[in-house]
């Protein structure tokens, strides 16, 4: 059985209409309540800008780190396995 809700969604002044599982709203309202108020830190400091131009530099700052988070995901695992092989060199090293 889909468990779907129907939702609106302000994003920078404009509500958009979803259709979305019920295990997803808070994520959602959370994101976009991060926009609007990227979006609101970008229209208090540039007066002279319009929305879309806001909403452009939030999405663009939010992707990078998403890029950054990404990056730290896939280098984990091999900081691990150095520490591992660093580890046992060391080992190695005292027995000699």
């Amino acid at each position: 059985m889909e468990d779907k809700l129907s939702i609106r969604v302000n994003v920078a002044e404009r509500y958009y209409p979803l259709k979305i599982d019920r295990k997803d709203e808070e994520k959602i309202r959370k994101a976009a309540k991060m926009i609007n108020e990227k979006v609101l830190q970008y229209k208090q400091r540039y007066t002279d800008k319009d929305t879309q131009d806001f909403l452009a530099m939030a999405a663009l700052q939010y992707v990078i780190k998403v890029i950054e988070c990404d990056s730290n995901i896939e280098a984990s695992p091999v900081l691990e396995d150095l520490k591992e092989l660093n580890s046992e060199l060391d080992e190695f090293l005292k027995r000699e």
